[in-house]
């Protein structure tokens, strides 16, 4: 398999990162510090063909591949992982759904939508239906004009913002995944209502929230897949949704390890910059391994996938190896800049404790 990327993708990914650091590294901290949505960073987004990149050209977009998309991804998670999230659903998940299952009806209405900036919405999450999706209640019932949806979601990403959504819903008596289904669903659908917004410790400038189905009344035309297939359907496009949650996290930790490299090339302890001592280096050394092992395993699922959607199992592996990586290298940035400065303390300290004996620490030390 070659790893190597082509000529018009590097040029994708340096378009990326320039679009990153030039722009949108220092609007970063105020959409998390307001809790305000990156409208700005959107339009910017929508100017350089990120939104839709995956979208077929047919309809308006870029007809560029998932590893297309993911390279973007991680160029602009290094600097906003607010803004990746939205290109992530810009470009897959119910994009996906919709480009791979959708009538040309329902693609020539809802594509231009997020040609034009619009996050779709993926509803799978329930009070008592998390990772167990097929528990979900969120039911559709048959009516004259179509169908009835009852029911809610929560920790749903982009809620308040997002025009359409992908609503998974029960639309059959059958139980677990066969009687699944999934509905498109506007924002301003009379009976949809967009409720409490919860609290999250990061990422607070694209909100998670709830939404309510009161007897929300669609046509038939929304309907997007149907059961008995509809909800493995719907799972293999959520698949790409996982690689680009696995390159987000790719992205934080990258931007996390290139902070701390710089750092240590130019912080100073004991007359040299801390990225001389081997400690240090040891841990630079382990966040690349890191960081390069997580990207081999998402750019493998995403090359193998080809123009289908990646493999089940491939995508699940990158991305669980991605978020735990992620962490680890996120902590041990923080642990370098941390290190210089206990260095730095303990070095204060110890002279302190001399000078209140009269001498000195090179005084002290014993002769060789």
């Amino acid at each position: 398999m070659d790893f190597q990327l082509g000529a018009a993708q590097q040029a994708l990914q340096a378009r990326a990162r320039t679009l990153a650091d030039g722009v949108f590294r220092e609007r970063a901290a105020r959409w998390d510090a307001d809790e305000e949505y990156p409208w700005d960073n959107v339009k910017d987004l929508v100017a350089a063909g990120f939104m839709g990149l995956a979208i077929p050209r047919e309809h308006g977009g870029s007809g560029g591949s998932l590893l297309d998309v993911l390279l973007v991804v991680e160029e602009i998670a290094r600097v906003c992982g607010v803004t990746a999230r939205i290109v992530v659903e810009g470009n897959v998940g119910a994009v996906g759904a919709l480009v791979a299952y959708g009538t040309e009806a329902q693609k020539r209405r809802y594509l231009p939508w997020v040609l034009e900036g619009d996050k779709p919405a993926i509803a799978i999450t329930e009070p008592e239906a998390g990772s167990a999706a097929t528990d979900l209640v969120t039911r559709a019932d048959e009516a004259p004009e179509g169908w009835a949806l009852h029911g809610e979601k929560r920790w749903i990403t982009g809620a308040g913002v997002s025009r359409l959504h992908l609503v998974y819903c029960r639309m059959s008596e059958t139980p677990g995944a066969e009687g699944i289904g999934g509905i498109l669903v506007e924002r301003d659908t009379p009976g949809f209502r967009v409720g409490e917004r919860d609290r999250t410790m990061g990422l607070r400038g694209i909100p998670e929230g709830r939404l309510h189905f009161d007897a929300c009344r669609v046509s038939r035309e929304q309907v997007l897949v149907t059961p008995p297939n509809g909800f493995k359907k719907l799972m293999s496009a959520y698949n790409s949704q996982r690689l680009g949650a696995a390159t987000v996290a790719l992205g934080l930790a990258q931007g996390a390890y290139e902070l701390a490299l710089a750092y240590a090339m130019e912080r100073r302890q004991f007359g040299r910059v801390i990225a001389d001592f081997q400690g240090i280096r040891w841990k630079l050394a382990d966040m690349a391994i890191e960081l390069d092992a997580a990207r081999l395993l998402i750019h493998r699922a995403a090359v193998n996938a080809g123009s289908r959607f990646p493999d089940a199992l491939e995508a699940a592996k990158a991305k669980t190896f991605a978020a735990e990586m992620a962490q680890e290298v996120t902590g041990q940035a923080l642990q370098i800049r941390s290190m210089a400065r206990r260095a730095m303390d303990a070095r204060s300290r110890s002279s302190a404790w001399f000078a209140t004996r009269g001498c000195s620490p090179s005084a002290a030390a014993p002769s060789r």
